[in-house]
């Protein structure tokens, strides 16, 4: 065997995140922020209400919270083998191999990244009732989205515990004036009795219901990022599975909650109705009828910062990404350098952050629609990358546990998945096929095919690309998903001579 030669490269401290920083109630908070609950339940649930006619929203968010804890399972048992921040990319090239690793890298970056720039397109539509109430008008949505902008930047090049500590202080405001709001209209119920019509099974199972998945769905994107931060973690093996569980338990309560609320305040037979005239408005106005204006301006500014919170937990999940891919070789080195002050991915972060400054400007100086265009399209997309994502690595559990000696049960390595992969399969092609739907354009609007298909492409010549990796850079092919045993695996002639750190799961 040729002797092995060594990759110069910088320090390895400089290509390692801050480790031991984030606790479990830090990386719940990360993972719910960017959930982002109070523009779910003010925008989310209403307009499921008002595009579907379907009233079996609050079942919606608790099915779907199932099929996302039977994914968990899997999910988590595979998270206490691999620690790394690529997460979905490192454990479908752990999974089904090198090359589907790095075609899913191309994914999640794409949707990451349309998720957290797309919230630069609705943050200045909701400061404009906060603004316009406390000083009579208020700036282009381009201004509020640039200073928006420049705090998710600073922020994204700091300690991540100190991300972990604002994210916070936003997310428990947040969630209290959500739970106020969803109790004012609970003890203020439509004809003077609450009504649990709602939550009976026969609200669900209509047409319309596979539109109401994907949109419940969406909610819960960002639930699987806990692994994101497993390096920066205390204790992986018990954060990781501890986050993300209380995270989709959480999420699931809270929006099933206030979905129902809402439909108690303004009674079963009216929520559709009154949806469709008040839009994202409506819990803020029945906030109003109960509470006063003063809790109106209160929820509103609390909107505004939901978003902020959304873009912060975002910037961090798709930095992390760039980083591990950089570290690895699959980008270029300079994404997986981090700082040494901070430990946080700083070329990684600063080049999310001069794309996302790109879209801002590229938008308001072409005069495009901030709202429907980047927002809502860009949210949609994004979080139907994150469904197919989630739906590979599934598969890909069952795959890698399919080889690796293991004491996890069956119901972990195979059963659970397997069940959570055909419920997602099948919420994927109803979204292909309310795609339409989802985005609010019309049924031949070639929108509805272009941007699912986004990501087929990017899945492919990713995987190209992990071919040309194979036959032209083995000792880099070598080390995708390995993540941070990456920089200490000296790089061999041949992909085929690799001696992995001990522990490593190798795959083809």
């Amino acid at each position: 065997m040729p002797p092995a030669a060594t990759v110069e490269r910088p320090s390895n401290l400089s290509e390692a995140l801050a480790r031991g920083r984030l606790g479990i109630p830090s990386v719940v908070f990360f993972v719910l922020s960017a959930a982002a609950p109070l523009t779910v339940v003010a925008g989310v649930v209403t307009t499921g209400y008002a595009v579907t006619g379907v009233t079996g929203i609050p079942l919606a968010f608790l099915a779907v919270a199932v099929v996302l804890t039977l994914f968990a399972v899997g999910y988590v048992a595979m998270a206490r083998r691999l620690t790394n921040a690529g997460a979905f990319y490192a454990y479908i090239a752990r999974g089904l191999g090198r090359p589907a690793g790095v075609g899913a890298a191309w994914v999640a970056l794409i949707a990451y990244n349309a998720l957290q720039v797309g919230l630069y397109g609705a943050i200045g539509a909701a400061a404009e009732p906060v603004l316009g109430q406390l000083f009579g008008s208020s700036p282009a949505w381009w201004v509020v989205a640039l200073v928006a902008w420049a705090l998710v930047a600073v922020l994204g090049v700091l300690r991540v515990d100190v991300n972990g500590l604002v994210l916070a202080v936003l997310l428990l405001a947040e969630i209290a004036v959500i739970l106020v709001f969803d109790l004012a209209q609970v003890t203020h119920p439509a004809g003077g009795s609450v009504s649990f019509a709602t939550l009976s099974p026969d609200n669900l199972l209509v047409p319309g219901v596979g539109a109401i998945l994907v949109l419940a769905t969406t909610g819960f994107t960002g639930f699987e990022s806990a692994v994101v931060f497993s390096e920066e973690s205390k204790d992986p093996k018990r954060t990781v599975p501890m986050a993300t569980y209380l995270s989709v338990a959480i999420i699931a309560g809270l929006y099933a909650f206030s979905a129902w609320s809402m439909t108690v305040a303004t009674g079963p037979d009216r929520i559709v109705d009154a949806s469709r005239e008040q839009s994202t408005g409506l819990i803020f106005n029945l906030a109003g009828a109960h509470l006063g204006d003063t809790a109106v301006t209160i929820g509103q500014a609390l909107f505004l910062t939901s978003l902020l919170a959304a873009m912060i937990s975002f910037h961090n999940t798709t930095a992390r990404y760039a980083f591990a891919l950089g570290r690895e070789r699959v980008l270029p080195a300079l994404f997986g350098q981090t700082s040494p002050l901070t430990g946080a991915p700083r070329v990684a972060s600063l080049a999310q952050s001069a794309l996302g400054l790109a879209v801002i400007v590229l938008y308001a100086a072409a005069g495009w629609d901030p709202l429907v265009q980047l927002f809502f399209w860009g949210g949609t997309g994004g979080g139907f990358g994150v469904l197919l994502l989630i739906t590979a690595t599934a598969v890909a559990v069952i795959a890698f546990f399919a080889r690796t000696r293991t004491e996890e049960t069956l119901w972990r390595r195979v059963v659970a998945p397997a069940l959570a992969a055909i419920a997602l399969v099948a919420v994927i092609v109803v979204a292909v096929d309310n795609f339409a739907i989802l985005l609010g354009v019309a049924p031949d609007s070639p929108l509805r095919w272009v941007i699912p298909a986004v990501y087929p492409v990017a899945a492919l010549l990713g995987l190209l690309w992990g071919l040309v990796l194979r036959r032209t850079r083995p000792a880099v092919y070598a080390r995708i998903g390995l993540g941070a045993e990456s920089a200490v695996v000296d790089a061999p002639r041949t992909a085929d001579e690799v001696t992995p750190p001990a522990g490593a799961e190798v795959t083809a």
